[in-house]
């Protein structure tokens, strides 16, 4: 734990300032206050036996600083394919065989047994309620925060603006550690204080809650704390990634929207969810105000980032570029650009194996560059998934011959700064809008940056087999054909020798535009005219070089009206969503709150034929694997373990 959060504020500091003695010394007295701290309990809420150790340890304002970074040290790193499932276990990823170069390689085989089917209640994958299997245990993180929010009064030398500030950040921690299981979960156990080692044996037999009533206790915690938070960060060498008014209103937002949707408001979906004593834990409903009370809260948190000066991302490089370069980086930029003004909340874990894992090798000289691992390879589906040049689903477009978008073609000039000039490559390739080649690398295509800067010289990505990207031994290799650019900062240089520099950037846990596509959902639910439905999701698509979603439909597509009606109007946010989050991990729990994944995932992954060299057959589609997906997997399965130690817990249906 200790090392962990050292390593999260080395990141920070890594990026922002060069290392100073100060500073160094004053972060190892923090870490010296961390370590006196025993380990606890495993109950949910017991109050750890070693509470003398913890009065010591609040006795200072250093030491509770030490415990807040403990508070913060339990975030989920969402930007770890190793120990989230939004980024490689869902069907944007996929991995080539489970074979111990996977281990090796890309760290840990949870994501790849999640994949496949392997979940289970004995041992739950990514156990997230006891921190298990890769997953951090969130209800020790809750009971952290309720000793912090308990004891920080014995810090006699803590100032009153900077207590209030930070038990507003402890809030915000416990509400979104709450929310986290919510996603997962379901209706989960409220911990609202913790309870000491002598209480009564039948207190600590926690039931869970139902949906409503977790929502309503992650709202009325936000609601407390975002008073005491600022704006913005000012003193960014101690407090970048830590909680703002912006992030606090975004996931009230996030939360609100959750309950709204499908997933705990539909009629039917899970009935049989049940506290013991038979009370409902999901609202048997269809309720539209719901979706209205979300859509207020989404328009608040857009409201107070502007305030912020939050704003959609634009490339603002000196280097002399096209507009087509631009375009793209504009889109690759609005992620791996670090801090940026699109940026409401990053999560400040170094993101260097992450791209490492995304990296492509463009040269025979990169094979021996052990931390260019080439591995993280975007299915087929996804490449299908962006909009052509004009806007629209790529067999929708009047004008993109989609029947035929296997068939072999030889980029021109006109392509140049989207597929080297001259190479042969799948008509898939072409005519597709910026987001598409800012996003995938796929065989022939351009990748701008790491260390070639000039637009009309710069890289491309061979992927067919014995080629630099392809598929040249059992290891480090992409399965699909396809890799993912959009998470690689374009300055990362691939050394010489094994050395690989990566720029350090903070995983977007939320980004502007990812409130704005909110606010197009939330809107059309409640059932807003199609002008209010696309004000935001608009400006996401100008910023893509696209027209505007009804200019778009009526000019290009097969089906002009679709936008007219509020379930065309769904599909089409739904994809804007797909699309412009793409790798993000955030599809991954959109495709559950919507109850889609099943329309999806138990579609076959597939991918290019890539052990073969020449450009015919390389181009076969390639059935890699066929996922399932049942009605238990929207929900995590609670560990039988837990259930036998408490009996008023109640398993998720059918685990």
């Amino acid at each position: 734990m200790v090392w962990a959060i050292l390593f999260r504020r080395l990141s920070i500091w890594e990026y922002k300032y060069h290392f100073n003695k100060k500073e160094m010394n004053k972060f190892y007295r923090y870490l010296l206050l961390l370590a006196v701290m025993c380990s606890c309990s495993e109950y949910l809420d017991i109050v750890p036996d070693n509470a003398r150790t913890i009065d010591l340890v609040f006795n200072s304002r250093d030491g509770a600083e030490s415990f807040l970074f403990t508070c913060y040290n339990s975030l989920p790193n969402d930007g770890d394919p190793r120990s989230t499932p939004g980024l490689a276990a869902g069907d944007e990823i996929w991995l080539y065989p489970k074979e111990e170069n996977l281990r090796t390689f890309f760290g840990s085989t949870w994501a790849y047994d999640l994949d496949h089917g392997y979940q289970n209640s004995n041992s739950p994958i990514m156990d997230y309620w006891l921190g298990r299997n890769a997953g951090k245990n969130l209800y020790k993180a809750i009971r952290d925060c309720n000793i912090f929010l308990e004891k920080v009064d014995l810090a006699l030398d803590l100032k009153d603006d900077e207590k209030s500030k930070w038990i507003a950040e402890v809030k915000c921690l416990k509400a979104y550690y709450h929310y986290y299981l919510l996603r997962m979960y379901g209706p989960v156990p409220i911990i609202k204080t913790n309870l000491p080692t002598y209480s009564d044996p039948e207190l600590l037999r926690l039931e869970r809650e139902p949906v409503s009533k977790v929502v309503e206790y992650i709202v009325e915690l936000l609601d407390e704390a975002i008073a005491d938070l600022p704006l913005v960060i000012e003193n960014e060498l101690e407090e970048l990634g830590r909680f703002t008014k912006p992030i606090a209103y975004s996931i009230k937002a996030k939360t609100l929207i959750l309950a709204a949707s499908p997933i705990f408001n539909r009629a039917g979906i899970f009935d049989e969810l049940k506290s013991s004593t038979g009370m409902p834990l999901v609202d048997n409903t269809d309720n539209v105000e719901k979706w209205k009370t979300a859509k207020k809260a989404v328009e608040k948190a857009i409201s107070v980032c502007h305030e912020a000066g939050n704003s959609l991302y634009r490339f603002k490089d000196f280097r002399n570029i096209t507009d087509s370069t631009r375009q793209k980086m504009d889109i690759r930029g609005s992620v791996t650009d670090p801090w940026n003004s699109e940026l409401v909340w990053g999560l400040p874990f170094h993101t260097g194996h992450l791209q490492e894992i995304c990296q492509a090798r463009f040269e025979p000289k990169d094979d021996g560059n052990h931390s260019v691992k080439n591995l993280m390879a975007p299915t087929l589906r996804m490449a299908e998934l962006f909009y052509s040049e004009h806007g629209v689903p790529i067999n929708q477009d009047k004008e993109w011959d989609f029947a035929n978008r296997f068939e072999i073609e030889s980029a021109g000039p006109e392509d140049r700064y989207y597929i080297r000039e001259g190479y042969q490559t799948v008509k898939l390739h072409f005519d597709r809008e910026p987001r598409f080649y800012a996003s995938i690398g796929f065989d022939g295509g351009i990748w701008y940056g790491h260390g070639k800067f000039d637009d009309n010289k710069a890289y491309h990505i061979d992927t067919k087999a014995k080629q630099p990207a392809g598929k040249k031994s059992s290891e480090k290799y992409s399965i699909t054909g396809y890799l993912v650019k959009k998470l690689v900062n374009y300055e990362n240089v691939i050394g010489k020798e094994k050395g690989y520099t990566s720029q350090f950037y903070p995983f977007p846990a939320i980004r502007l535009a990812d409130l704005y596509l909110l606010h197009a959902e939330t809107a059309n639910e409640s059932g807003d005219a199609p002008d209010v439905v696309f004000k935001y999701l608009d400006q996401v698509r100008e910023r893509a070089g696209l027209l505007g979603v009804k200019d778009a439909w009526t000019k290009y597509s097969k089906n002009p009206v679709q936008p007219e009606t509020l379930e065309g109007r769904r599909e089409i946010i739904k994809q804007e969503r797909m699309i412009e989050l793409a790798f993000e991990g955030q599809r991954y729990w959109d495709l559950r709150r919507w109850l889609d994944a099943e329309k999806y995932i138990t579609k076959p992954i597939r991918g290019w034929n890539i052990t073969e060299e020449s450009t015919g057959s390389f181009y076969k589609v390639n059935q890699i694997y066929k996922m399932s997906f049942n009605r238990r997997d929207y929900l995590w399965p609670i560990k039988i373990s837990e259930l036998l130690n408490n009996d008023m817990l109640i398993q998720n249906p059918l685990w």
